[in-house]
């Protein structure tokens, strides 16, 4: 595999993952805070409706979360596609 195609399929993968994680995101976030509020505000965690909770709360943390899952992801590329240092 030439370093042009490398580079190339290196990106693609990159552009995969961000995608699928900004859709994940997208989801937690407009999903369950706005589309399904009033469906999730029927569960209760502390006194909270869920639905609040995810629109306040939930997408924050999830956000986080796919921050590292992220820089999981991009270190397993690196290392398949030896950009690791």
């Amino acid at each position: 595999m030439t370093n042009k195609s490398n580079s190339k399929a290196y990106w693609k993968e990159n552009i995969r993952y961000v995608l699928i994680l900004l859709f994940i995101w997208f989801l937690v976030s407009f999903g369950a805070g706005i589309i399904f509020k009033d469906a999730l505000n029927e569960i209760k965690i502390g006194g909270f409706k869920l639905g609040f909770w995810f629109a306040q709360q939930g997408s924050m943390y999830v956000f986080v979360i796919l921050i590292f899952v992220y820089v999981r992801l991009m270190n397993k590329l690196d290392k398949k596609y030896g950009y690791d240092e």
